[in-house]
C-alpha cells in the first residue's frame, strides 16, 4: 500500500488500481481497504480505483483526539493522491461521512452513497442512545471485545451468530478494528439525518439502497436523495445492506461514467 500524510501528519494507506478517471471508496463500520477488493476489481477496467484504510484501521495510523474533521481532511488527502478530484462512492457510515465531506466543499465530480444507515424514527433514536453511549465507555475502557459485541448485537445479529463469529478466523481482526466503532458513531451522530448539511451537497448524487433491506434503510435512503438537491434514488432489487459487488459495480460504472440514464434536470 502507498500512504499519504493528513493535515495533521496522520498517515493514510491507500491502494490504487485500474486506469481512467478517479473513484475514491470509502468503507463502513469494521471494514479496510480490503473489504472493496472484488468492487475495486470490477471498476478497474473502466477507472483509477483508489481505496484506502480509514483513519485508525489496518496500515493507517491514528491522532488523538478524534474527530470528524480529521476523516475529512483524510479523505481530502486521498483526492489528492486522485488528481485532485475524483468520483467518489461511500458505503453505510462511509456513506455518511462522503456527504459530511462534500456538504463541507471537498472537490468531488459525482457521489453515489449505499444506505446511508440514518434512522428517521425520533423513538428509535432514542432508545438506541444508551448504546451509543456505552459503546463510547467501552471504546475508552479498552474493552475492544465489549464494543464489537454490543455493536453487533446492536445490528440485530442473533446470540447463536455472535457466538460463531467469535470462534471464526475473522473475530481477531474485527477486535482490531473496534476502536473505530466509536469514529463510526461520531460520524453518525444521533443517527438523524443532518437535512442542513444534506441540503449543502452540491454535486450530482446516487443514493442507492437494497430492495431486500430493512424499511427504515430503505427509508432513510429515500429520505437522503429528498434532501440532497441534485439527487436520485435507485433500489437494487434483492440485495441487503451487504450488497453484492457484481450487482454494485455495473450501477456504480454508469453512474461515475454518466452513461446511466438521464433524469430531468439532472444534466452535468
Amino acid at each position: 500500500m502507498e500512504k499519504t500524510l493528513s493535515q495533521d501528519g496522520t498517515p493514510i494507506a491507500f491502494r490504487r488500481q485500474g486506469a481512467g478517471p478517479s473513484v475514491v471508496l470509502v468503507t463502513g463500520a469494521l471494514s479496510t481497504a480490503a473489504t472493496d477488493d472484488a468492487l475495486a476489481a470490477l471498476l478497474a477496467p473502466r477507472f483509477t480505483v483508489f481505496r484506502y484504510d480509514r483513519r485508525g484501521r489496518g496500515s493507517s495510523g491514528d491522532t488523538a483526539p478524534y474527530a470528524v474533521e480529521r476523516e475529512v481532511e483524510d479523505l481530502a488527502a486521498v483526492l489528492a493522491q486522485a488528481g485532485g478530484r475524483a468520483g467518489v462512492y461511500g458505503m453505510s457510515s462511509g456513506a455518511a461521512l462522503v456527504l459530511r465531506a462534500v456538504a463541507a466543499g471537498l472537490p468531488v465530480d459525482r457521489v453515489a452513497v449505499y444506505e446511508p444507515p440514518y434512522d428517521l424514527d425520533p423513538a428509535s433514536r432514542a432508545a438506541a442512545a444508551p448504546d451509543r453511549a456505552r459503546l463510547r465507555e467501552l471504546v475508552a475502557a479498552g474493552d475492544r471485545t465489549g464494543a464489537l459485541e454490543l455493536f453487533l448485537t446492536g445490528t440485530g445479529m442473533p446470540p447463536e451468530m455472535l457466538d460463531q463469529m467469535r470462534r471464526a478466523p475473522m473475530w481477531p481482526g474485527l477486535q482490531a478494528l473496534a476502536p473505530t466503532l466509536a469514529y463510526d458513531y461520531a460520524v453518525m451522530g444521533d443517527g438523524e439525518p443532518p437535512l442542513a448539511g444534506l441540503a449543502a451537497v452540491a454535486r450530482r448524487t446516487l443514493v442507492i439502497s437494497g430492495g431486500a433491506s430493512p424499511e427504515w434503510m430503505r427509508s432513510a435512503a429515500r429520505a437522503v436523495a429528498d434532501a440532497v438537491p441534485r439527487a436520485r434514488h435507485r433500489t437494487l432489487t434483492g440485495q441487503t445492506h451487504e450488497v453484492a459487488p457484481q450487482v454494485l459495480a455495473p450501477v456504480l460504472t454508469d453512474f461515475f461514467a454518466g452513461t446511466e440514464a438521464p433524469l430531468l434536470g439532472l444534466a452535468g
